[in-house]
């Protein structure tokens, strides 16, 4: 299967490539980034170029899909976006994403997020899109909100940061029938 390209106005999604690795390691090894990502800031450029394996890998396997999130002005990759634990028999998968801190507050992340749910329930067959956000991740959890996903609990104790159990909302959005 081909990796599928997506364009907003200012958006490209597309594949990661081990040219990225700067890109990626700018994002993941920022503190803001992975503070509610349930995983410690990035320490050396390798761990960017792994990531972007198994993003390639869960691709391959079908488990999941993520894109690189390009600026089309500059060309830059900015963050990420995409799905993982995808269910194609359940026709689910839970959206995930960051973006670097420098474009936070400026749209960035709900344009790409409403083209890659259009994606899922289009061009995936998803019925459910999941979504796992730390409580105290207020951007996050305000944006989905915006676009129409209903909370349906805490998940106690489900993410581990720096050593510290967190609990994490869980949100769903499904396919209008």
């Amino acid at each position: 299967m081909m990796f599928p390209i997506l364009e907003t106005e200012r958006l490209k999604l597309r594949e990661l490539t081990q040219a990225d690795v700067s890109a990626i390691f700018h994002c993941f090894s920022n503190e803001a980034v992975t503070r509610y990502y349930g995983q410690e800031p990035f320490v050396e450029k390798q761990q960017a170029g792994q990531l972007i394996k198994q993003f390639g890998k869960n691709f391959e396997e079908k488990r999941g899909i993520r894109w690189g999130i390009e600026r089309k002005e500059t060309g830059e990759v900015i963050g990420t976006i995409g799905y993982h634990l995808w269910s194609a028999a359940h026709k689910r998968a839970e959206i995930g994403y960051e973006i670097h801190p420098d474009y936070w507050r400026q749209g960035y992340t709900k344009e790409a997020v409403q083209k890659v749910i259009a994606y899922g329930f289009e061009h995936m067959n998803l019925h459910r899109i999941g979504a796992v956000v730390f409580l105290e991740n207020e951007a996050s959890n305000q944006l989905l909100l915006k676009l129409g996903f209903q909370q349906e609990g805490i998940l106690r104790d489900y993410m581990v940061q720096k050593g510290n159990a967190h609990d994490t909302f869980i949100y769903s959005l499904l396919k209008k029938s």
